[in-house]
């Protein structure tokens, strides 16, 4: 988990309902929680000690006006994105590296806002091997839902704004 996270490229989902699969609900979510933590505090090191001064560097002090300055704003940030599923969880700690977000207010935030969702990948991957098909096959429509409705709805939202008519 903690190298799916560290390397972009890999998914973790199949991961962490592998995770699920083999260690059941409760110990699946404890390796899930500490593996994703662990990955993402790394990202974010490696993007604070690799990458912050250079963008500082290249865009001045303005790369933390705003709300991007703000503490409280970045770790709702940081704790949001991590409880919805279809952000990259990757993409965030290394943006979260980049900005000035205290390192222990990142750390708090993922650990909290990880826990949710490590429950429920760990719960799908153990009732999908459960050797029982109507529990299986309710985990297995039951992630298609959590993974599927964003997505239908931000299909849907960007389907009515090309289609709402321009009354300027």
């Amino acid at each position: 988990m903690t190298i799916a996270i560290v390397a972009t490229p890999i998914p973790s989902a199949p991961i962490a309902l592998a995770a699920g699969a083999a260690y059941g609900h409760a110990l699946g979510t404890v390796y899930i929680v500490v593996g994703a933590e662990l990955g993402a505090l790394i990202a974010f090191a490696l993007a604070r000690f690799l990458g912050r001064d250079a963008l500082v560097g290249w865009l001045g002090r303005k790369v933390d006006a705003g709300w991007l300055g703000s503490q409280n704003a970045l770790t709702f940030t940081v704790f949001a994105s991590r409880l919805m599923p279809f952000i990259s969880f990757d993409i965030v700690s290394y943006a979260a590296g980049l900005s000035r977000l205290h390192f222990w207010r990142f750390a708090v935030a993922t650990l909290v806002g990880i826990i949710p969702a490590s429950f429920v990948l760990a719960h799908f991957g153990g009732e999908a091997t459960s050797g029982n098909l109507v529990r299986a096959t309710w985990a297995v429509l039951g992630l298609g839902l959590v993974t599927g409705l964003p997505l239908l709805w931000m299909a849907m939202r960007r389907r009515s704004e090309k289609g709402a008519p321009d009354h300027g």
